[in-house]
């Protein structure tokens, strides 16, 4: 289990918004879908289910090595939402109305999500560790830039 320190979850918190950020102007999307963000953000962060230490210790030492666990973390949460955003706009294009959205059986789909995004995160953590280039790109998103 992580200790959720007042400190570590403001770093996450952060650098989840600084990511989002360069996609999403995250101050310009609707209260609804900021809150959706936040609780997305939260549920993840408390990682009740352990997957996210799991795969942060399943990683390689060299991998660990080139970002905090923190930023890590707040990395693949904002990996996590801009994948849940575009399977929601898909979603909702691909309906006529709200009903046929309520109708259709979307179960599962968070988790699916969740997971692929850890995945998704870990393999470009781990391909950071010879590709420079990509590293540079990874800390400057983190950073906001």
């Amino acid at each position: 289990m992580i200790e959720i320190t007042p400190e570590y979850k403001a770093r996450v918190e952060q650098v989840s918004l600084n990511v989002c950020n360069l996609v999403i102007p995250m101050d310009q999307i609707p209260q609804n879908l900021f809150e959706a963000y936040a609780n997305l953000c939260n549920e993840l962060l408390e990682d009740s289910d352990e997957k996210f230490i799991k795969g942060w210790g399943a990683l390689p030492n060299s991998a660990k090595a080139l970002l905090p666990q923190e930023d890590f973390h707040g990395f693949y949460i904002a990996n996590a939402w801009l994948q849940l955003s575009r399977v929601a706009q898909d979603i909702s294009e691909a309906a006529d109305t709200d009903d046929a959205i309520a109708e259709n059986e979307y179960s599962g789909i968070f988790t699916r999500i969740s997971d692929e995004s850890l995945k998704e995160s870990s393999k470009k953590l781990k391909k950071a560790r010879t590709n420079r280039a990509l590293l540079n790109s990874i800390r400057a998103v983190v950073d906001g830039k």
